[in-house]
């Protein structure tokens, strides 16, 4: 029944569910799979926590909408004194809107506004959003900007450490990158004209590849000589995700603003950006805002998710669950020869897969992904922007033996998929 539904929405299947609980989705038909895909890294306490639907039962019976403008209310202070506990320190004062991409909007806007600076500095790969200022910052592929150009101006755009695509040492690439990022600011925007430097801990869509530690450091200390905002997007790789609350405590980062969403609310729409409260009180009342933003329902989801996340050792256990992970499969990697990178942290884990000729081979990962949903009842997603990268992104509330089952389908369809001849 989606005669009336617009086709611009993508699809990577014909499934269509009933119900969803923990890391399992119903199809209408009957047929339950294991979801290690979160809705694409969103259900971080699994699908429909009881904690957190009694939480938003509740708030609805009391108040469903309440604008800032108007009126406040009392989940509203709660849950950003709740954030300013999990942030890293210094972020203390937050702004609330619906998704990833108005949270990187906000992020944008408070930078020019609090620096009187124009442009912004982005990394490749990057995804930022769908807007059309994050699309004109996103850099993971081209299917995201084709057909709107021209795009707002005023994004730069520096590299993003490339290890193994380029097969040097760690420490040469950073430094490569870092150089390039020098001259960026030495020929195409000055450090006086430029607000913030906005990048991903971890690319999400850009192919679940980690920064390394040093490059991000680097960014912060070129940050930090020019008065430079450093903004880290923390949409998908936080709370939890990464098995530490926010993915640049991998890193020991301390940056200026925190963007934060997906996650969030485990399924209800919620953003966020963090910063210190010296920089927000810089943002001039009434510059920026948004009628559903700080939604009673959104902060009590939020809320639920963090105690859930808290209570229930979640971080710990995407810890383990990655570590586990990675350890099975490595032992694939052993046995097959077209697995040929496994990196990532936490449960944010990518699988990148060559051909024998060692091209990027998306259209096997295409197999993987339908052999895994129709033979193995398992979802997976691709990223990266040539669609060779198998992305591990499950409820943090995973099991081991969820781990080991789905190890254990994608290890069937790599024998499945096995190219016959080459290797």
């Amino acid at each position: 029944m989606t005669e009336h539904v617009s086709e611009v929405y993508p699809r990577a299947s014909d499934l269509e569910i009933r119900s969803a609980r923990g890391c399992t989705v119903v199809a209408t038909d009957g047929t339950e799979y294991l979801d290690l895909t979160s809705g694409i890294a969103v259900t971080a306490t699994g699908h429909s926590h009881p904690r957190v639907v009694e939480a938003i039962a509740n708030q609805a019976a009391e108040v469903m909408h309440a604008q800032v403008y108007l009126y406040r209310h009392p989940m509203l202070g709660k849950l950003a004194k709740r954030l300013s506990e999990v942030a890293p320190p210094g972020i203390d004062t937050f702004f609330f809107a619906n998704s990833g991409a108005e949270a990187v909007e906000a992020a944008v806007k408070l930078c020019r506004q609090v620096t009187g600076r124009p442009n912004i500095v982005v990394f490749e790969g990057s995804f930022h959003g769908r807007t059309a200022m994050t699309m004109a910052m996103t850099t993971s592929k081209t299917a995201y900007r084709a057909g709107y150009q021209p795009l707002p101006s005023g994004v730069f755009v520096a590299p993003f450490p490339q290890v193994f695509e380029n097969g040097g040492s760690e420490q040469a690439e950073v430094e490569r990158c870092l150089e390039q990022l020098r001259r960026l600011l030495l020929r195409q925007t000055a450090p006086e004209e430029t607000a913030a430097m906005v990048i991903e801990p971890v690319l999400g869509e850009g192919g679940y590849l980690p920064a390394p530690k040093d490059f991000l450091l680097g960014v912060q200390e070129i940050c930090r000589r020019h008065g430079i905002v450093f903004v880290l997007d923390e949409v998908q790789s936080g709370f939890a995700r990464t098995g530490r609350f926010f993915a640049l405590e991998h890193s020991g980062l301390e940056p200026d603003v925190v963007i934060m969403a997906k996650g969030m609310g485990s399924g209800f729409p919620i953003s966020a950006i963090g910063a210190p409260k010296e920089l927000m009180d810089r943002w001039p009342t009434g510059s920026h805002g948004g009628t559903y933003g700080g939604n009673p329902l959104g902060c009590a989801a939020a809320l639920a998710t963090i105690d859930v996340i808290e209570d229930e050792r979640l971080v710990e256990n995407a810890a383990e669950r990655g570590a586990q992970l990675v350890g099975l499969l490595k032992e694939l990697q052993r046995r097959h020869a077209g697995l040929a990178d496994i990196r990532g942290y936490g449960l944010m884990i990518g699988c990148e897969l060559l051909d024998p000729r060692g091209e990027p081979d998306g259209a096997r990962v295409g197999e993987i992904l339908r052999y895994c949903r129709a033979d193995e009842h398992v979802l997976l997603m691709a990223c990266g922007h040539l669609g060779n990268v198998v992305r591990w992104m499950p409820p943090l509330v995973v099991s081991s033996d969820e781990i080991a089952r789905g190890v254990e389908a994608f290890g069937r369809a790599l024998i499945a998929t096995e190219p016959q001849e080459g290797w």
